[in-house]
């Protein structure tokens, strides 16, 4: 009997609904808060799609360099849909609770194109030093058929990471508070709730950082390494700042993701003492301004896509 009663106990509390956080201390200004944010939803959306749309009808840009580009924006576009509904719920209808699996399910998917757009950051390394170590054979080596294996290696990487990360989530018990510190569920956050021995789960979701962003940062900062190794083997001055000049949207692209990931880390380790909004905006502006600001860079930083946008606005508008 005493068995039953505590699976039976241990089965409702898995079925608790958790709680979501808008902004703590600021809940008086959650409409005007909101005005920001779904503005930068709406600019990430919107520009992601243009680049997206671009590379895939613009023949010139049917190359290895703008291939990634589309993978980037896409990641991008997975990772807004995974946070807005909750995010814009919360400041729009006050809308907290989350079910269980719901909430697996959203931290599934918001960090699955987290790990994603590493990868992906990480094999547009790749694509820039063979494009400047060695331009004669850089259409045979980033070929259709490899850049497929690519994209799937990303998504299968990603997913087969997470999978237990998840199985792990579900067998733990949930018997304190039921209340999460950001607008989105997050496996830290979730972990933290548990009144189970947490140790596996924590050491797993610190196996699943450092092999997916931790090994990425290392790569790609290999890369650069040959990359700048391959630029002064070049005679002549100017074609140095051209080779170069190739890699500043990369470089810059790499910059927003990890610079916020690690201001949020530092944040939760060393920042006991800040207000409690302080947290909670920098974890929303983690996820925010990399899909933003990567269609803005590409944008202004490259010429070719640059000339696809103006040709496809100057097409619709000579429609109309």
């Amino acid at each position: 009997m005493k068995d039953s009663l505590k699976w039976f106990s241990e089965w409702i509390s898995k079925l608790t609904d958790f709680l979501l956080t808008g902004v703590p201390g600021l809940e008086w200004a959650h409409a005007w808060i909101s005005i920001p944010f779904c503005c930068l939803y709406l600019t990430a959306l919107s520009g992601n799609t243009l680049i997206l749309f671009v590379v895939l009808t613009e023949p010139s840009l049917h190359e290895p360099m703008y291939y990634f580009l589309s993978m980037l924006s896409t990641t991008d576009i997975g990772l807004c849909i995974s946070t807005l509904v909750t995010v814009l719920g919360i400041f729009w209808l006050n809308a907290r609770e989350i079910s269980f699996n719901a909430c697996l399910s959203q931290m599934f998917f918001i960090h699955l194109f987290t790990f994603m757009e590493s990868s992906v950051l990480l094999a547009m390394a790749f694509d820039r030093f063979v494009a400047i170590s060695n331009p004669l054979r850089y259409a045979t080596i980033l070929t259709h058929a490899r850049i497929t294996q690519i994209g799937l290696a990303v998504i299968t990487r990603g997913t087969v990471i997470l999978t237990p990360l998840v199985l792990l989530l579900k067998r733990l018990s949930f018997c304190r508070s039921y209340v999460l510190h950001h607008s989105y569920c997050f496996h830290p956050d979730v972990m933290k709730l548990s009144c189970s021995d947490t140790k596996i789960n924590s050491a797993f979701g610190l196996t699943a950082i450092i092999s997916t962003a931790g090994v990425d940062s290392i790569f790609i900062l290999l890369s650069y390494v040959l990359i700048i190794r391959s630029v002064l083997n070049i005679a002549s001055l100017e074609e140095r700042k051209k080779a170069f000049s190739t890699c500043i949207s990369h470089i810059l692209a790499v910059a927003i993701f990890y610079i916020p990931l690690i201001s949020l880390s530092f944040v939760h380790r060393f920042g006991k003492h800040s207000p409690p909004y302080v947290p909670t905006l920098i974890a929303n502006i983690y996820l925010l301004i990399p899909p933003v600001m990567n269609p803005i860079i590409y944008s202004v930083k490259t010429k070719q896509i640059q000339k696809a946008v103006l040709k496809l606005v100057c097409s619709k508008g000579t429609r109309i």
